[in-house]
C-alpha cells in the first residue's frame, strides 16, 4: 500500500495534461473506494498547512502547497522531501506508527491514484491510526487522566531529551530569536484593528521584555553548558497519544532550527496547553520528574519565561488567523488568544507549583 520513503522509483514522464489542483486531490482522498485497504469511511481535516485523511485503520497526511516565511511547500519536490522528514523525525518518539511516504499518481488515462503510476503528482505521509480516547488533551477533558500516566509521559519525554545529542547553534542568533519573535508578537497584540484591551496588554508586554533582560544570561549559561537539543518543536497534549505503549507525533519537521531548543521550553509549552484545558497539576509534575531524570534544574525565572513567551506566541499565532482572507471558524481565535494571555499573566509562583 505504501512506499518506504520518497526515493521509491516512479516513472517520471510527464502527461500531456493539467496536474490535478489542490481540491481534486482532497476530493479524490475523501472518496473511501480511493483507498487499496478498503477503509468503510474517510474522515477529511484541514489544518493550516495541511489536509489530513483518517481512513479506517490508516491517517494519510497532504501537505498544502504554501510557502511562508518558516516554511515552503509550494514545490512538489519541497514536499517529497518533508514527507520523507516527518517520517523520519517522529520515529524518534513514535516508532511503529509513522508508515512511510504514498505517491498520489495520475495515470495514462488521467485518473488519479494512491499509489504508483505513470506521474506522481504528490506525496502523503501515511501512518497507523491512533486510539483517539488515548489522546492527552481527551483524557484531560474526560477528567481521565492520572498522575501515574503523567510519570510515565514524563520518564517518556525524559529518556527522549536525555539521549538527544548536545547543539550549540550560535549564541547570540539564538538567543536573540526570542527578541525578535517577541517584538512580531507585541505588534500584533497591539494592532488596533484587532481591538485588544492594550491597557491591559502593554504593561504585560512590557514586563515580559524587562524579563528578558534579566534571564538572557541564564539562556546563554544553558546553551554553554549544551541544554539545547533538537528537541520535537511542537509539544502538545494532541500530539500525544497515552495507550498501553506512549507515541508522541506530528513534530515540527520544517525547520531544524526550531526544534533546537531546551527540553524544559518543550516542556513548559506542553504544561502551558495541559493548562489551558483545565490541568493546572501535569507541568509541575512534568518539571519534577524530568528535571530528575535529566539531573538539570533550571532557574525557575528561566522557566517562568519560557512559559510566558510561549502563551503569548500562541496568543499571536491564535489571531494570526484573522488576517488570512477566508479565516477558519473565524469566531474561535479571539477567546482563544485571550486564554492564552490570561495564561501569561499569572506568577511564578503559579507556573511551577513545586509545593503542588
Amino acid at each position: 500500500m505504501s512506499n518506504p520513503g520518497p526515493s521509491a522509483a516512479v516513472p517520471a514522464h510527464r502527461l500531456n495534461r493539467p496536474s490535478p489542483t489542490t481540491a481534486d486531490k482532497v476530493r479524490f482522498l475523501g472518496i473511501a473506494a480511493s483507498y487499496p485497504h478498503g477503509p468503510g469511511t474517510v474522515r477529511v481535516e484541514e489544518t493550516h498547512m495541511s489536509w489530513v485523511f483518517l481512513a479506517g485503520s490508516r491517517v494519510y497526511k497532504l501537505k498544502k502547497p504554501v510557502r511562508y516565511p518558516f516554511l515552503d511547500f509550494s514545490t512538489l519536490e519541497a514536499r517529497e522531501h518533508f514527507v520523507s522528514e516527518e517520517g523520519r523525525l517522529n520515529r524518534r518518539l513514535a516508532p511503529d506508527v509513522y508508515l512511510g511516504a504514498t505517491p498520489l499518481s495520475v495515470d495514462e488515462d488521467g485518473r488519479m491514484i494512491l499509489g504508483e503510476a505513470d506521474q506522481v503528482v504528490d506525496w502523503l505521509v501515511t501512518m497507523r491510526r491512533l486510539p483517539e480516547d488515548r489522546m492527552l488533551d481527551r483524557l484531560i477533558t474526560a477528567n481521565a487522566l492520572t498522575a501515574d500516566t503523567v510519570e510515565r509521559l514524563s520518564d517518556r519525554l525524559g529518556a527522549f531529551f536525555a539521549a538527544a545529542s548536545a547543539e550549540y547553534p550560535d549564541p547570540a542568533a539564538f538567543v536573540d530569536r526570542y527578541r525578535r519573535e517577541q517584538a512580531i508578537t507585541s505588534d500584533v497584540l497591539l494592532d488596533p484593528e484587532l481591538g485588544f484591551d492594550g491597557a491591559r496588554i502593554g504593561p504585560l508586554l512590557e514586563r515580559f521584555t524587562e524579563s528578558f533582560d534579566q534571564v538572557r544570561p541564564h539562556l546563554e549559561a544553558r546553551l554553554s553548558a549544551g541544554r539545547i537539543v533538537e528537541g520535537h518543536g511542537d509539544l502538545r497534549p494532541e500530539h500525544v497519544f497515552l495507550s498501553r505503549s506512549i507515541a508522541i507525533i506530528d513534530c515540527l519537521e520544517f525547520n531544524r532550527d526550531l526544534r533546537l531548543l531546551d527540553p524544559f521550553e518543550e516542556l513548559a509549552f506542553l504544561g502551558l496547553e495541559c493548562a489551558r484545558l483545565g490541568a493546572d497539576w501535569v507541568f509541575p509534575l512534568l518539571y519534577r520528574r524530568c528535571a530528575e531524570s535529566l539531573d538539570d534544574r533550571p532557574p525557575t525565572d528561566v522557566i517562568a519565561f519560557y512559559w510566558r513567551y510561549r502563551a503569548l506566541l500562541r496568543a499571536r499565532l491564535s489571531l494570526a488567523h484573522l488576517f488570512e482572507a477566508k479565516p477558519r471558524t473565524p469566531e474561535k481565535w479571539r477567546p482563544l488568544a485571550w486564554r492564552y494571555v490570561v495564561l501569561a499573566e499569572r506568577d511564578t509562583v503559579e507556573i511551577i507549583r513545586l509545593d503542588g
